[in-house]
């Protein structure tokens, strides 16, 4: 059985409590026969959420059981395994980290990139930046995540650090791409997430605020199954996070206009991205594509912030009335 709605997940607790019903009922304070209806199928009215947390309470549950993404064997071995710590530490080979991102980024994924361009991205233009062994199960799943992610359909939302996509563009040192798989990797992404609304893409400004992490490391957040994942600093481990508040802060703080780091919101970053590749097709400097989006954009304090002192002296001011999300 999926276990997909809460009456099935209702009727399987109750098999396992090897209560009675009157028993039972009377633990979840509701009638014999309100009880019956649920066990013999004959409603689909599904219990309320005063019922489901007293059943975590009484059971020892935790709450994420009643959640859409917690079914078939996931949510048996949450009712009948000692519970799951909120932290986890995800230790596999490039496969077994590859294959755990897939599964979780299934239907769609959240996330907060440490670099500018993301690996699917970079594969499309450099397939060897890194040395590393590779095997032919390695590529085809590679494969098959650059294809998930370049259906039209496939919902993704992706913020980039505005110092990640200078540096992409315009910097000297540590920078792995040619001119020409610069220019290729922009038009990728601008054409995959113009006029798409199922792709967003958000730049920020890191220099807004203090922001941690946010550089250095990859993010995903899954907040339909309260889970958050990212790469720690050895580069075989991820860790896991299933703390259901901060999993849905962190979302909420990425979400929200308000509470986000200052941003260019995602219709806007397009027009940028497309910007910047014609900076590079015609050999600008990066001077004179923060002019164009001075000029043309309502986001050039953002970049401004984001060039050196000595730079900041010789282009112009940000034009007043910029916003700042």
């Amino acid at each position: 059985m999926n276990y997909k709605n809460s009456i099935d997940k209702f009727i399987e607790i109750f098999k396992r409590s090897n209560l009675s019903i009157s028993k039972f009922a009377s633990l979840i304070n509701k009638d014999r026969r309100t009880v019956t209806s649920w066990i013999d199928n004959l409603t689909d009215i599904e219990p309320s959420s005063d019922i489901k947390d007293k059943i975590c309470n009484i059971f020892r549950y935790p709450d994420y059981i009643w959640e859409e993404g917690c079914s078939g064997d996931d949510f048996l071995k949450s009712i009948t395994q000692i519970p799951q710590k909120e932290v986890r530490i995800i230790d596999e080979d490039y496969y077994g980290r590859l294959k755990y991102i897939m599964e979780l980024e299934q239907n769609r994924r959240f996330v907060i990139q440490a670099q500018f361009p993301g690996p699917m991205y970079r594969d499309t233009a450099v397939q060897e930046v890194y040395r590393t062994k590779s095997s032919k199960d390695i590529e085809e799943l590679k494969q098959a995540r650059i294809d998930q992610m370049l259906r039209y359909d496939y919902d993704t939302t992706e913020w980039y650090s505005i110092k990640s996509i200078l540096s992409f563009c315009f910097a000297s040192i540590g920078n792995f791409f040619s001119r020409e798989e610069k220019i290729k990797i922009l038009e990728v992404i601008y054409e995959l997430f113009n006029n798409n609304y199922n792709k967003k893409l958000f730049l920020f400004d890191s220099f807004s605020r203090k922001i941690y992490g946010t550089e250095t490391t990859y993010i995903s957040i899954n907040v339909k199954q309260k889970i958050l994942f990212f790469k720690s600093p050895i580069e075989s481990v991820f860790i896991e996070i299933r703390n259901k508040n901060l999993v849905e802060r962190m979302h909420k703080y990425y979400s929200s206009p308000i509470e986000a780091p200052s941003h260019v919101n995602f219709l806007e970053s397009v027009k940028i991205i497309k910007i910047l590749q014609d900076a590079l097709k015609y050999n600008n400097t990066i001077v004179q594509a923060y002019e164009v989006i001075n000029r043309t954009t309502d986001y050039g304090e953002l970049f401004y912030h984001n060039l050196s002192i000595d730079l900041q002296k010789e282009v112009s001011a940000p034009k007043p009335g910029q916003r700042r999300n």
